[in-house]
């Protein structure tokens, strides 16, 4: 089984910055929702613990499987947003406004990571990991986990981009012989 966690509150999330590849520890709530995901998953032995090479997502995998020394793997960091990055995301300039309102159809603004490499990076990462056997756990990022999941089901037609995952929210999806299934909603998580 693969289980796919955000990371838990950093401080910009709290302050509701874009926080992209700002690399911040997790804050107290941040720590505790990392905590409550832990007690949630403790009935599950990690084999495999692969995070993003950002703090907060390190930290995250680090409380819930203290015992596996987490993989750092680039191709599971956030979404670079570029010039935008650090922006105010309750006064976002119009062009990422348009973005996010429907990622499906807008492009990302010029200097903003297309959804497509978030994506790309995101299948060859669980190409390389499908084979594994046991239990993984993959410690990342919202849009870097909307990449993982519209990856696994390409018939959702962008159906993920516009999904909310709150922090420390979990999917579960099955890995059998190297066969991926479908992603389901583990744990859900309010910001």
């Amino acid at each position: 089984m693969i289980y796919i966690i955000r990371h838990g509150q950093t401080e910009l999330n709290q302050r509701q910055v874009l926080q992209g590849r700002s690399d911040f520890l997790l804050n107290d709530a941040g720590i505790r929702q990392a905590q409550q995901a832990a007690a949630a998953l403790s009935n599950v032995v990690f084999d495999h613990v692969f995070a993003s090479p950002l703090k907060r997502a390190v930290q995250t995998a680090q409380i819930i499987a203290p015992d596996v020394e987490p993989v750092i793997d680039d191709r599971l960091i956030e979404m670079d947003y570029g010039p935008y990055e650090g922006a105010d995301l309750k006064a976002l300039p119009p062009e990422v406004l348009t973005f996010f309102s429907d990622f499906v159809h807008n492009p990302a603004p010029a200097g903003m990571e297309s959804l497509a490499s978030v994506v790309e990076r995101a299948g060859c990462f669980l190409e390389d990991v499908k084979n594994l056997h046991g239990n993984i756990l993959i410690s990342t990022h919202a849009i870097a986990m909307k990449g993982i999941l519209e990856y696994l089901t390409p018939e959702s037609n962008g159906a993920y981009w516009s999904e909310y995952i709150g922090n420390c929210a979990v999917y579960a999806v099955e890995c059998t012989d190297g066969k991926i299934g479908i992603p389901k909603e583990w744990m859900r998580k309010e910001g």
